[in-house]
């Protein structure tokens, strides 16, 4: 899960027999407070964003009901869906896919290949910052 601007909030590793929409909420979860105004930092995003995988109806709900509007595409429709807001999330993805260790998997291990994950999300986010300043 990334921000707007494409810069990794939260990464995990599941299992490819495991749907993408049972996947969403514990992403969701484990967003970290955003830092901004005064006062008790915004928890949650006010908006999301993804792909025709997420369509659920009980997902939509759930997430209304903690405040956040889903964008989500139906699925069997010719919309096109969100291509053009998405390409900052296909470009954190394609960055990630540079890293030696996580274009190819290498290692058996979920945990050891989230360690990998999370360092490639810290050096994206450490690049992102250094650059930006």
């Amino acid at each position: 899960m990334t921000d707007a601007h494409g810069v990794p909030l939260v990464i995990q590793t599941v299992p490819a027999n495991q749907h993408d929409s049972t996947t969403l909420l514990p992403l969701v979860v484990e967003i970290p407070a955003v830092a901004g105004k005064r006062g008790r930092p915004k928890q949650k995003p006010a908006t999301l964003m993804a792909d025709k995988a997420f369509d659920d109806q009980a997902l939509r709900g759930l997430l209304r009901w903690l405040g956040i509007q889903p964008y989500i595409p139906k699925r069997r429709t010719d919309e096109r869906g969100l291509g053009k807001f998405r390409w900052p999330i296909e470009r954190t993805i394609s960055w990630l896919h540079q890293f030696r260790r996580l274009r190819i998997r290498w290692e058996r291990s979920p945990d050891r290949h989230q360690v990998f994950l999370s360092l490639a999300a810290t050096v994206i986010c450490y690049r992102i910052w250094n650059n930006g300043s």
